[in-house]
């Protein structure tokens, strides 16, 4: 991972460029987390990455360095109740709006995570895979990632019984079975269990 795509924005004349990433569009359960991370320029981080290829010993390593050491840095969360009223691509789009607005010191320039954007007010670039080759995004992707991993372990205390401090939200024979066995809590996106209800019909809801 290097600096190439930062260094050109800053030598298009942006000074305050942040990387842009989301976590938690696939999950059947909680919000949809995203992040804006402006790095100090050249700063070496060792181990930055795409979260997806860090351990959780790891990302939370890296959570600590990386907010201890930005420039600035936000994030953002939209609720299961939103994803369901305005769908999760807006969700996640509105998640990253905001996560940017929200930066203490204001963003000029954005690279965001992915191949689409919409709402952003400042000039940016989508960049496919970007967690894994700019440092701002990779920073934005753990920033992301453990926001809401430990949202989710707070969650599992609320809601004991569905493993939400092992699988996070997302769907797995475990959470399958704790929805036959409870049906959906508070925090269920309930547009996601279409599936899960067709299949399963008797299900409690």
């Amino acid at each position: 991972m290097t600096w190439e795509y930062e260094e050109k924005a800053w030598a298009a004349g942006y000074s305050a460029v942040c990387g842009v990433d989301e976590a938690g569009r696939g999950p059947i359960a909680g919000p949809v987390c995203a992040a804006a991370v402006i790095l100090p320029a050249g700063i070496g981080i060792e181990g930055l990455n795409d979260s997806k290829k860090l351990s959780e010993k790891k990302r939370e390593a890296l959570f600590d360095v990386i907010t201890e050491n930005a420039v600035a840095w936000s994030v953002s969360l939209v609720d299961e109740k939103t994803i369901d009223q305005i769908n999760i691509l807006q969700a996640t789009y509105r998640a990253m709006r905001q996560a940017v607005e929200a930066l203490p010191r204001p963003a000029d320039f954005a690279y965001v995570d992915g191949n689409r954007s919409e709402g952003l007010a400042l000039p940016h670039e989508c960049v496919v895979s970007g967690d894994a080759k700019i440092p701002s995004v990779a920073a934005a992707s753990i920033v992301a990632k453990v926001t809401r991993d430990r949202l989710m372990r707070d969650f599992a205390a609320r809601y004991p019984g569905y493993g939400f401090e092992r699988h996070k939200g997302y769907e797995t024979r475990a959470h399958d079975a704790a929805l036959l066995e409870r049906g959906p809590c508070p925090i269920h996106r309930m547009t996601f269990l279409k599936k899960f209800y067709e299949k399963h019909p008797e299900a409690p809801r």
